[in-house]
């Protein structure tokens, strides 16, 4: 039988001590209320005051780290949704599509990216550099006439954006339908036919990924 060493054990109780500080930081995040002291934050991590220090040099890394965090969640999520596909235009779309849909299925995460606001968009983590690529994909392939695959990532980051918080403030909007139809008109303004951005928003969706 093999035995685990110290070594090894103080690494996993180190990375659940990161993983707490973390989470409890992303659920600050999400309620809006970062105005609060590493002493708040290690308690409702149920970890102690000193442990902080051991990971974090202030409070403002944390919230870096829980919003970055928050990002990989979101594009790995998101990653998995569209593997397999092979049309810029589809893989786009699918993936808007199913962002939208996670205000009602991962409404914490989303609340995150809400308080977060647009920064979102000019980070190098989460979905922003893959909508880049997606685009630029897209216009290399002919399927979008947009000028700068950047300008066509902010003006869809900014519709995107609008359509979680759409959905935040109104419980009672159906997301599929609303998601659909913001992707509809942001690949009208990529420059597809108005017949062909109706019928790749609304074609069958794989079950939205599960958070691990």
């Amino acid at each position: 039988m093999s035995v685990e060493s110290p070594s090894t054990r103080l690494d996993r109780r180190k990375a659940r001590t990161r993983a707490a500080l973390v989470s409890a930081a992303q659920a600050f995040l999400a309620s809006g209320r970062t105005n609060v002291s590493i002493q708040v934050i290690t308690e409702a991590a149920d970890v102690g005051f000193g442990s902080f220090y051991n990971h974090f040099s202030s409070k403002e890394e944390l919230f870096d780290e829980a919003v970055a965090t928050a990002l990989d969640t979101w594009s790995a999520l998101r990653d998995e949704a569209v593997a397999g596909l092979t049309d810029p235009a589809e893989v786009f779309a699918r993936s808007f599509r199913m962002t939208g849909r996670l205000q009602r299925a991962y409404p914490e995460l989303v609340r995150i990216i809400l308080n977060t606001g647009t920064s979102v968009l000019v980070t190098d983590r989460g979905l922003r550099p893959r909508a880049v690529a997606d685009i630029a994909a897209g216009i290399e392939a002919g399927r979008f006439d947009m000028p700068d695959p950047e300008l066509g990532m902010m003006a869809a980051g900014g519709a995107l954006l609008g359509l979680l918080q759409l959905l935040e403030s109104d419980a009672s909007l159906d997301d599929g339908a609303a998601s659909d139809g913001f992707t509809e008109r942001v690949l009208l303004m990529f420059g597809l036919g108005p017949e062909e951005a109706r019928e790749i928003s609304t074609r069958p969706l794989p079950k939205l990924p599960a958070i691990t």
